[in-house]
């Protein structure tokens, strides 16, 4: 597979490449240049197929000439330990549960796919280190992620506040592979670093400097597997359209889907479930992409203005408008019904949602009360991104039940210090990495 910019064709890249630079240096965002049909790979697959199994199969013809069959297994072994769950509620609804992993959190597939894949590429001795802008939930799945990979620093870049869930003992000057970096200003800041180091080219060559964020197409291009594994567990019991529905803040998660679909899996639409921000609505309704204002909601990991994948989505459409405006459905969602939903899901189907998956649930059954079909009821697979736990204030307040935190999860309420705090500035955080390495 190689990837080109999405600002250019002109020059082609491996998946190596692309993941260990994940900026293009012509600008843009990287992306395949052509998808392989995989169908051959997962069709076969039943129940039966575990997800290191599915991972291990459709990686190696995926990214021919760079994973064979053996490196592809010792990855998606070292990778996951866990894997998602397909929950069906009834005919019409089934929960894709993406936080199974370490943190609770969806992320935990791509980072621990990206972690593994590295270290599986830097075996000839080149190091990386892989720096990511985090309020929370990235930096805690980076951290288990990447933790004693051969190889590999990550580096934890966060703005004022504290940083939770980590254990000192992986921290750099601990005998630990782990940077955290306190950034005085805000979440933008630390994004803005981040883009910064990667380009300065000079500083970032000699570390091998890449990033675990969804600018990075080795974090995002995984995702798709979830998919595939969701329709191998779903086909037998296929009447009528598969679509799924998905919780949309930097739209990673929806890029992802795409990508799955591309790859032979015969979903017939997305739901693009957003919250009042509603941040791409008038873009997938043929409008212009306008930016506004942030709103605050009870679904805050969505409460995203200008989401970082606009120009890989923008690829899409650009390549096939008329396909994309039938493929992918928008939908915004405001905090009443989020939580009238949460309520509503608890007491038909005894599931408590957390709000992000909740704001994917509502839209689903917006969609389809909105779309008059002639064949059989479509079946709709609702991501669930993020553990009930995580959101336990906002489902007590929404169901009245009370969640009990999982002890695995419990750690990551603890709060620590950094190992450096500093301006945001990039000669500051070089002189923190140098420092600190």
């Amino acid at each position: 597979m190689q990837f080109r910019s999405t600002q250019s064709n002109k020059v082609l890249v491996s998946f190596k490449d692309a993941l260990l630079r994940c900026l293009p240096l012509e600008g843009g965002l990287y992306v395949p240049t052509s998808v392989m049909d995989l169908r051959q790979f997962f069709f076969y697959m039943d129940t039966d197929t575990d997800y290191p199994e599915l991972v291990a199969t459709v990686a190696p013809p995926l990214l021919h000439g760079e994973l064979n069959p053996f490196s592809a297994s010792r990855v998606a072994q070292s990778a996951f330990a866990f894997e998602p769950e397909l929950q069906q509620l009834d005919e019409r609804f089934s929960l894709l549960n993406l936080y199974n992993g370490p943190t609770g959190v969806f992320k935990d597939f791509g980072i621990s796919f990206l972690a593994a894949v590295m270290e599986e590429l830097l075996k000839n001795n080149r190091r990386g280190l892989c720096i990511s802008a985090t309020r929370g939930d990235t930096g805690i799945s980076m951290a288990q992620a990447f933790y004693q990979r051969q190889n590999i620093i990550a580096c934890l870049l966060y703005p004022l506040g504290s940083i939770r869930g980590l254990d000192p003992d992986t921290f750099m000057g601990n005998g630990g592979n782990i940077i955290p970096i306190q950034v005085q200003g805000t979440f933008d800041d630390c994004q803005r670093l981040v883009i910064e180091i990667i380009k300065d080219r000079l500083f970032a060559e000699p570390y091998g400097i890449t990033t675990a964020n969804s600018l990075n197409p080795g974090r995002l291009l995984p995702q798709a597997f979830y998919y595939l594994y969701a329709f191998i567990k779903l086909k037998k019991q296929l009447k009528g359209d598969l679509l799924f529905s998905v919780p949309c803040g930097n739209f990673g998660n929806l890029i992802a889907g795409l990508y799955a679909w591309k790859f032979g899996m015969p979903a017939q639409g997305f739901i693009a479930a957003m919250n009042a921000n509603n941040a791409f609505g008038g873009f997938l309704n043929g409008a212009a992409f306008t930016p506004h204002g942030l709103i605050p909601t009870v679904s805050p990991a969505l409460d995203v203005s200008v989401p970082s994948n606009y120009e890989r989505l923008l690829s899409f459409y650009e390549e096939a408008p008329a396909v994309m405006r039938n493929m992918v459905f928008p939908a915004s969602i405001d905090d009443r019904t989020t939580l009238e939903v949460m309520d509503k899901v608890y007491k038909h189907y005894g599931v408590c949602l957390d709000p992000h998956g909740a704001v994917a649930f509502a839209a689903a059954e917006r969609v389809l009360a909105s779309h008059d079909r002639a064949d059989e009821d479509p079946h709709v697979v609702v991501l669930a991104t993020g553990h009930p736990a995580r959101e336990a204030e906002t489902i007590a307040k929404a169901t009245g039940q009370t969640i009990v935190m999982p002890p695995k999860l419990g750690v990551l309420k603890r709060k620590l210090e950094p190992m450096a705090i500093i301006k945001p500035h990039l000669d500051a955080l070089e002189g923190a990495i140098a420092s600190c390495i």
